[in-house]
């Protein structure tokens, strides 16, 4: 019975993500702002009425999460798990090909938010460096760990990781990048390297969309505390 359970759950959950006008609203808030019905609705493409009809159904499913300040209603994905699946599905809903070419806009195929932390071009190559490095020690396939030089390093970018692992979260793991198909840094590590990069201005933030933009500040600290030598 318990198993039935959970296959009744994914084919509800399924059913719900698979109408476009919901995929457009949940993807459009895996950026982590909160957004209005109003504002959904638009860019869903449906009317009032059938935005509000079509939330409902997704906070019924602990999709979404429903703030209320005032006479203002705003909606939000309801957990970080909710856009780890999203990511996921967008990877396989792109059919796999011998000589893979993203079809991903630029801005966002190189940087952008995946809800609390960052993906992209930019968020692989960090990634793929804090384990060359010696930083990050993946201790099996879902979980990493820092190593002493690592906790050094995120010590002095301010980042307090004794804080980060009292947390009921994942603390450091791989989320699988959907624009490059390789793994970007999750957890709340990941989540606290995105905070860092946006209060040290290596990235701005668009009002509108998951895009990141890499500032020159960016370019140079990034580069240097993290032992780039590529080009990128």
């Amino acid at each position: 019975m318990h198993a039935e359970q959970h296959d009744i759950g994914v084919s509800q959950v399924a059913a719900a993500i698979a109408e476009p006008a919901r995929t457009k609203m949940l993807c459009s808030l895996m950026d982590g702002h909160a957004r209005t019905s109003t504002e959904l609705a638009t860019i869903a493409e449906v009317s009032a009425s059938t935005a509000s009809a079509h939330l409902a159904k997704l906070k019924d499913l602990a999709l979404v999460r429903l703030h209320v300040q005032g006479r203002h209603r705003y909606y939000s994905l309801a957990h970080q798990r909710v856009a780890h699946a999203l990511e996921a599905l967008m990877v396989i809903g792109q059919n796999a090909a011998p000589m893979f070419k993203a079809h991903t806009p630029d801005r966002l195929q190189f940087a952008r938010t995946c809800y609390d932390h960052m993906a992209g071009t930019l968020a692989v190559l960090l990634h793929d460096r804090l384990i060359a490095g010696g930083w990050l020690v993946q201790t099996d396939e879902h979980v990493y760990r820092l190593s002493d030089t690592g906790k050094a390093l995120f010590l002095g970018l301010g980042i307090d990781v004794q804080d980060l692992t009292s947390l009921r979260r994942k603390f450091a793991c791989p989320c699988l990048d959907w624009s490059i198909r390789r793994p970007h840094l999750g957890g709340s590590l990941g989540a606290a390297l995105l905070q860092t990069a946006l209060k040290r201005k290596w990235v701005t933030q668009d009002l509108d969309s998951r895009a990141l933009a890499l500032t020159a500040t960016g370019r140079g600290e990034i580069t240097s505390i993290f032992s780039i030598t590529e080009t990128w």
